[in-house]
């Protein structure tokens, strides 16, 4: 495929699209990212007129052929995280999961991985999903080893002269495991380790999103769709990074399902009545219809 809108990989060039990608999270001023999974949903969040692109790990598992929850290889993801960076001008943030690493040093080696790909951010989960976690046990990584993960990556950016953003995700809503106690205390650990922002997706009411906007020395991060509170709304709160998270993907997929059952059920394409022009999209893509 031609690629129309070609990302320089250099690291200058990539550290100056890090630092554009940094200064985009503003408390009260938030980045809006409508995840993507691939390259042309990357092309269409761009063309609608988004700042930067952020992938979503469910939504790209679930294109991949894998389901979310560190099922993922690393070169799977990355492969397409870097195909997803070769199609847009804006800055790219890869959602890495746990780092797609057993220790430290994997994780190392992953977040070198991203930045050869073209991204400029990524999001790493402090969530845990062996069969222990899975069973009963702890949900969530100790924070002493978390730390150390966000450290590595840290260290791995710093000595490839990019200064990537590493969103340090917090999962202490999402698993069960703790509220504004619990996950202040593994933001302050996490920032104090590397990390530059905060992601708390599961936080939603306002009172709880102001109190930890207003706890956690970065940027916050959360997570939004049918329910919670508007744009508007979450920028009123300290809020600096707004994200769909798997939420686009999953209502793309509703209509591939409401499409199918229409046409091998009632044999009726209505579904289909308000789709993009493939001519529309060819020309998204770099080719002319």
């Amino acid at each position: 495929m031609t690629n129309p809108h070609p990302l320089p990989v250099s690291s200058s060039s990539l550290r100056e699209t890090a630092l554009a990608f940094r200064g985009l999270h503003v408390p009260g001023r938030p980045l809006v990212l409508p995840n993507v999974w691939d390259a042309v949903s990357a092309r269409i969040v761009e063309e609608a007129g988004a700042g930067a692109v952020a992938t979503t790990s469910a939504g790209l598992a679930w294109v991949l052929g894998a389901a979310d929850g560190d099922r993922l290889d690393r070169d799977g993801a990355l492969g397409a995280v870097g195909r997803i960076a070769g199609v847009v001008r804006v800055p790219v943030s890869a959602d890495i999961e746990s780092g797609y690493a057993q220790d430290a040093d994997g994780v190392a080696d992953t977040i070198r991985a991203v930045l050869a790909a073209g991204a400029v951010g990524v999001n790493i989960e402090d969530a845990l999903y062996d069969e222990d976690a899975l069973d009963g046990g702890a949900p969530l990584r100790p924070v002493a080893e978390q730390a150390e993960r966000i450290a590595a990556a840290r260290a791995a950016a710093d000595a490839a002269g990019v200064p990537l953003y590493i969103n340090a995700r917090i999962d202490t809503y999402l698993r069960g495991a703790g509220k504004i106690e619990e996950t202040l205390e593994r933001a302050a650990a996490f920032l104090a380790a590397g990390a530059d922002g905060v992601f708390v997706p599961g936080a939603g009411d306002p009172v709880t999103v102001k109190t930890l906007a207003e706890g956690i020395e970065g940027p916050l991060n959360v997570l939004v769709g049918p329910g919670a509170p508007s744009v508007t709304e979450l920028a009123a709160l300290g809020v600096a990074r707004i994200s769909a998270g798997s939420g686009i993907a999953q209502a793309a997929h509703a209509v591939v399902r409401r499409a199918a059952r229409e046409l091998l059920d009632a044999g009726t394409y209505d579904s289909l009545t308000d789709g993009l022009g493939y001519a529309e999209l060819n020309t998204l893509m770099g080719r002319s219809g």
